[in-house]
């Protein structure tokens, strides 16, 4: 596929000087004051009802275009989205076609989040064009040029099938997890419960289910099939953990970093083994770009964790605190836990007295929960790039861009603000 020309790719060794950068600045675990005049500057951000308290967002050194070891690396700012923008549009479109149903009702449902304007940014079918990209092998030139072609484009027809099938599950995912969390919002409008009803909104979220289970068929690979049924098993799975936890589980950075893994991490991380797979790639590719997904599937939750308590309902197009108002306790006040115990005895009376909500975000704001959910989404973020540095080094131009911009995306996670 093509690519917008004019933008270079980084360098193997200049990536290894960026990596160490990364490297250093997650091996700093020096004390709050040392960390604050290293990072003077910072900026502030307030956690909803408390004080203001540093969100240790990245330092601008940590982007690319700053001077690493002295040693100043121009480059020109890739955009992940737009190298696979036309593929995007092509892909919404289709999504739009595959939803469509005999009773009117149900396909009204069906295609609520996949109209134009509340589709989203297509975070996760970006993240696997672009690894479809980041992988591709070159064919033997054979006798015949129009042969190759063919089998290069019905790959990638196959890989963008596995993208398709992705964003359905993701979106089945919402419609039963707002009607089990009793939402009112999505995406900035209505969730599809408060405007339809629970019922029809967990029929819509079967009937995605079903259209991806179809598209999955088509694709005859019983691997792929199997990792991708898998993943729909870990949504069950996280899912229910959520809501059945006992005290102990409540409180275990451990245990939330499993539901998390099943809840996430799963969709994207399978999703990308099964974009390797697809392309004939080795096991040991097909394992980086699991791991790949798997962390920056991490990283993305924990930043999302962190949003709850320090973003506004307008930039998420949710409530905010909407996590501890449910009940779930997450990484911010796992860590806060940490610092201080008597904060166990507030998680365990639970959140239903709003009394006990202000006493744990009291707790949070004294704390550096929210800047060890931000280093541990870092670190995540750090191990996807790794992943994609250690793939067999190639001399395309268009794998080493998308390679780039899967490296970009690491960034753009962790420095979010909605």
């Amino acid at each position: 596929m093509s690519f917008p020309r004019g933008l270079c790719a980084v360098s193997r060794s200049a990536r290894r000087g960026f990596d160490g950068c990364r490297r250093l600045l997650s091996s700093d675990h020096g004390s709050p004051a040392l960390m604050q005049t290293r990072f003077a500057g910072a900026p502030r951000t307030t956690v909803l009802g408390c004080k203001d308290i540093y969100s240790w967002c990245l330092p601008s050194s940590y982007s690319i275009g700053h001077q690493i070891h002295h040693q100043t690396v121009v480059e020109e700012q890739l955009d992940p989205f737009s190298l696979v923008a036309d593929e995007l549009s092509i892909l919404a479109n289709r999504l739009r076609s595959m939803v469509i149903a005999e009773v009117p009702k149900l396909a009204s449902a069906a295609e609520y989040f996949f109209k134009l304007g509340v589709e989203g940014k297509r975070f996760r079918p970006t993240v696997l064009l672009l690894m479809a990209s980041a992988l591709h092998v070159p064919l033997p030139e054979p006798t015949d040029g129009s042969l190759g072609d063919a089998v290069s484009s019905e790959l990638r027809t196959r890989q963008q099938c596995i993208a398709e099938i992705t964003e359905m599950i993701h979106v089945a995912s919402l419609l039963h997890d707002d009607v089990l969390d009793d939402a009112d919002t999505r995406r900035g409008i209505g969730s599809l419960n408060f405007v339809m009803g629970n019922k029809l909104a967990v029929l819509a979220g079967d009937f995605l289910l079903s259209r991806a289970c179809v598209a999955l068929a088509s694709l005859k690979n019983t691997e792929v099939v199997s990792l991708l049924a898998t993943v729909v098993e870990h949504l069950v799975t996280g899912e229910t953990m959520q809501m059945t936890t006992s005290s102990d589980q409540h409180c275990s950075m451990e245990y939330y970093m499993k539901k998390t893994y099943y809840k996430t991490a799963s969709l994207i991380s399978n999703s990308c083994k099964s974009i390797a797979i697809l392309a004939g790639q080795t096991t040991e590719v097909t394992v980086l770009a699991y791991e790949y997904g798997r962390n920056l599937g991490l990283a993305f939750q924990l930043i999302d964790d962190v949003l709850d308590f320090t973003g506004t309902s307008a930039s998420l197009g949710k409530g905010s605190l909407s996590d501890i108002r449910h009940g779930i306790v997450t990484a911010p006040i796992l860590f806060a836990m940490e610092e201080f115990p008597q904060l166990r005895t507030v998680v365990d009376r639970g959140f239903d007295d709003s009394a006990n909500v202000d006493l744990a975000l009291e707790y949070l704001g004294r704390s550096r929960g929210i800047q060890r959910a931000r280093e541990l989404a870092k670190k995540h973020a750090e191990l996807a790039a790794t992943a994609i540095d250690s793939l067999p080094e190639s001399d395309d131009e268009d794998v080493r861009k998308s390679r780039r911009a899967l490296i970009d995306l690491t960034h753009i996670v962790i420095t979010r603000n909605k």
